[in-house]
């Protein structure tokens, strides 16, 4: 079992929630890449050959005793809350994504990466944020949230 790499070219479909995780700690930049090279927590190594990204929560290699399960790193965020400007939340993408900078959406809030630009931005605007930490997934719309581009629609910019 040990010496050698495993090999993963997809998230498992079905995985066994009651077996022990371990831990498979990726970067959100990693995990962008389709190619790459990681190890779990307790040393096992992984090399990567994905048609499509993995993110955090998936498992990608199951044995008898336990799952190795995607865990990416929570960063600093700004966070809105759609609770207090919910039709305001076009517009702040909008601006966000004007800055040339990358948002993630869930059902009740937006996320951006905390930097300077981005916080100057929604003072400007007196748009209420908190600064927090998160997993950021950016162009992700998570959680009841969707985008015209996971039903292949396509839009000029």
């Amino acid at each position: 079992m040990f010496g050698f790499m495993q090999l993963i070219s997809a998230a498992l479909a079905l995985s066994d929630v009651s077996l022990p995780e371990i831990a498979v700690s990726v970067e959100r930049l990693k995990l962008a890449k389709r190619i790459w090279r990681g190890a779990a927590d307790d040393g096992i190594e992984f090399g990567c050959e994905l048609a499509a990204p993995l993110r955090d929560g998936d498992t990608i290699w199951q044995t008898a005793t336990a799952r190795y399960v995607i865990r990416q790193p929570a960063e600093s965020v700004v966070e809105i809350s759609l609770d207090i400007a919910p039709s305001a939340a076009a517009g702040i993408g909008w601006a966000v994504g004007n800055l040339h900078l990358e948002l993630s959406a869930e059902a009740n809030r937006l996320l951006a990466l905390d930097e300077p630009a981005v916080r100057q931005l929604l003072e400007r605007l007196k748009v209420p944020f908190k600064q927090t930490t998160a997993i950021f997934r950016p162009g992700r719309f998570v959680r009841g949230a969707q985008s015209s581009h996971e039903f292949g629609q396509s839009h000029k910019h």
